[in-house]
């Protein structure tokens, strides 16, 4: 019995040691009546003013973890007067097995029966389970923020969800302002929601940046109701200013009589007052995201809300955010500490949350290689079952099709690797569009990235710094390319743009090729390197002679556990 007691304690002991947080964090909040999101999704924005090149950037990181991760090159089109654009359900999380076809051809079978008519020409642009840039250097980013349950509409009746607004905004606008201003008025007109509610959208252009948001107005809603059939807000971030969109709504105070930073449907406020989310007697001022996403909580009372505060602690260290403070009251957007890079955004993506009270790998959280990949305790920037994440760069001096630039990263993000693709290129690599999670395929690009982090996985504190090393070389080496690949283009462009396109479109296939080549091998290096859990050197052909250093914690609650069970 009285080893049986003992053991029990020291079980307790290492679950403390398991969920251990400071006294901050283990306070609760009462949530509020809300349809939240499945925090599946960051969005990074940075103002022209607040980067250190002049360019607008934004992010999405797709982290659905079982989602179509396939990209798709959509080229320009000319249309015949009376042709009409089809409108189809598109849900983010469907997918089909390979045999029977792509995603993007099955939603074809699930037309909604409304089409609006064609415009004369439409833009290219890639897409991924969103569109992200056109050759417009119109560029989106997306992360879903949640709604009151009353407010949700999944009945068939609204013919657009937030892919297919993305679609039709790549198509059809070359500004930020267009695209918002169309894609509110056609979720007005035809109806928004299916599976989809409260959805953010940044959309930037090389000048704006913009917050979307846009909502559902309930099963009820048909078109010939006479009223709008989507409720939908947006925000311009200054330009000087950084902001993150964490799965929370972002807009609080608006300023219709302020069209330079703010733009709305008819019933933005309207419909607040009917539904009661908001009574004008009240005395207090109306806030887009308490009336309609009014999300409880801070990152000490709930770490699945840590990503806001550490976004803004991260960029503006000086400005000593707490962490008690609710997300609600979080700033729209703060002006950094200093000027933010294309490759800090990266670095943010890939936050861990090292030296922080929300660390996963503080104590024995990471096992005995530190791997932050196991504790879930916190919801960080970074996450493990990413589909890809984006990041997008307008650069207003140059053309658009020089100017637009989307850097794809596969895979979780720590090890992953950002490859760059021009607005202007004419093409994708084959291997973006083929795959699934469920069948590896040496042909799916996807599935070398993979193949790196699964091995990475089981040695990660030595693992993950070969990864680093391959990322400084390909990652860092065409960041450091572009100025250079930037003015040759600039110089074919001048005497033909067509064949700046080809040389655009040469350059980002056959990085990636090389790319996607260098992790599969990486991949085989890691399974050789760290085979059996030692040090394997393939050029002596020699196993080194030394010991993996684990944490002395880690040793010692070994050490704990062993001397209870003897």
């Amino acid at each position: 019995m009285k080893k049986i007691v003992i053991f029990a304690l020291g079980l307790a002991v290492i679950f403390f040691f398991l969920v251990w947080t400071p006294d901050t964090l283990i306070s609760t909040t009462q949530q509020p009546e809300i349809i939240a999101p499945q925090e599946n999704c960051t969005v990074i924005m940075v103002g022209k003013k607040a980067s250190t090149d002049g360019s607008t950037m934004t992010t999405h990181a797709a982290d659905c973890g079982i989602c179509d991760w396939t990209w798709h090159y959509v080229p320009r089109a000319k249309h015949r007067p009376g042709e009409m654009r089809k409108i189809y359900r598109i849900s983010q999380i469907k997918t089909w097995p390979p045999e029977q076809g792509s995603k993007w051809e099955n939603i074809k079978k699930d037309f909604t029966g409304v089409a609006i008519p064609e415009v004369p020409e439409t833009f290219g642009y890639m897409h991924g389970v969103f569109g992200y840039m056109n050759d417009q250097q119109l560029a989106i980013g997306e992360s879903t923020i949640g709604n009151r349950p009353k407010m949700s509409n999944p009945t068939s009746t609204p013919a657009l969800n937030i892919t297919m607004l993305t679609l039709l905004a790549m198509e059809r606008c070359r500004t930020a302002r267009e695209a918002i201003k169309l894609m509110g008025s056609l979720a007005e007109k035809y109806g928004y929601g299916g599976e989809d509610g409260g959805e953010m959208l940044a959309v930037a252009d090389p000048d704006e940046v913009w917050v979307f948001e846009i909502f559902p107005v309930g099963p009820l809603w048909n078109p010939q109701s006479g009223k709008p059939g989507a409720i939908w807000c947006a925000q311009r971030l200054p330009d000087d200013q950084v902001s993150v969109c964490p799965n929370e709504s972002r807009i609080g105070e608006i300023d219709l009589s302020n069209p330079d930073y703010f733009l709305a449907s008819s019933n933005a406020i309207s419909y607040a007052i009917e539904n009661g989310f908001w009574d004008p007697k009240s005395g207090q001022p109306f806030s887009w995201k308490k009336a309609y996403c009014p999300a409880a909580g801070s990152a000490a009372s709930d770490p699945r809300r840590a990503r806001m505060w550490r976004f803004f602690d991260l960029v503006s260290p000086s400005s000593k955010f707490s962490p008690s403070l609710p997300n609600v009251d979080f700033p729209f957007g703060v002006k950094p500490d200093h000027l933010i890079s294309v490759k800090e955004v990266m670095n943010l993506l890939r936050d861990k949350g090292y030296g922080t009270f929300f660390d996963p790998t503080r104590g024995i959280h990471g096992g005995p290689y530190k791997n932050p990949n196991y504790d879930f305790s916190a919801r960080l920037i970074s996450v493990r079952q990413a589909e890809y994440t984006t990041v997008t760069q307008c650069r207003g001096w140059l053309p658009s099709p020089i100017g637009g630039l989307v850097w794809i990263a596969w895979g979780a993000q720590d090890t992953s690797c950002f490859m760059p693709f021009y607005a202007g290129v004419k093409a994708l690599p084959g291997s973006f569009s083929v795959g699934d999670h469920w069948v590896l395929n040496r042909n799916s690009a996807r599935w070398a990235f993979d193949y790196v982090d699964f091995h990475t996985q089981v040695a990660y504190s030595v693992a993950i710094e070969e990864v680093k090393k391959a990322q400084q070389k390909w990652e860092d080496g065409a960041i450091n390319q572009i100025p250079e690949i930037d003015q040759k283009a600039i110089n074919i462009y001048k005497k033909s743009p067509e064949k700046a396109s080809q040389y655009l479109t040469a350059f980002c296939l056959n990085n990636a090729d090389q790319v996607i080549k260098a992790w599969w091998q990486l991949g085989d290096d890691l399974l050789v390197k760290f085979n059996h859990l030692g040090y394997y050197n393939s050029e002596r052909r020699t196993i080194e002679r030394r010991k993996m250093e684990f944490p002395d914690l880690w040793k010692k609650a070994v050490k704990f556990i062993d001397t209870i069970l003897e």
